[in-house]
């Protein structure tokens, strides 16, 4: 496995989920179908982000945030990003946004085609 945090279990529960990756826009939808976004609410124009969603597949979202704790704790040399998202937040936030992170890169990997690359940028395209 060359993903950071997604061993064969994960690999497999999101691919069994998913089906075809082609079912989800992108893969801020996936993580959504996960339950891995905030809750929103407001009222008057103003928004409020809460707690995740929990909604979607309990299981599958259990795995990625397990994952994401493993390799929080296990990578040798955290990205920037990660180092950065860990002094501004409490850990559990920073490991559920990790498990977003997980869910939206397996979703690339499987619409796309691609080998996971470390150092791949997406550009969105115009």
């Amino acid at each position: 496995m060359e993903i950071p945090g997604v061993g064969p279990l994960i690999a497999t529960a999101a691919v069994a989920t998913m089906g075809e990756a082609s079912a989800f826009k992108s893969g801020r939808e996936f993580a959504a179908y996960v339950g891995l976004v905030p809750k929103q609410t407001g009222s008057g124009g103003k928004v409020r982000l809460l707690g995740i969603s929990k909604r979607g597949d309990t299981y599958l979202r259990t795995l990625f945030i397990h994952g994401a704790r493993a390799a929080a704790l296990l990578v040798k040399e955290p990205g920037p990003w990660i180092t950065e998202l860990k002094k501004r937040r409490p850990t559990s936030v920073a490991v559920v946004a990790m498990a977003n992170k997980l869910a939206r890169t397996v979703w690339a990997i499987a619409a796309h085609g691609r080998k996971y690359d470390k150092n791949h940028v997406s550009i969105r395209p115009y």
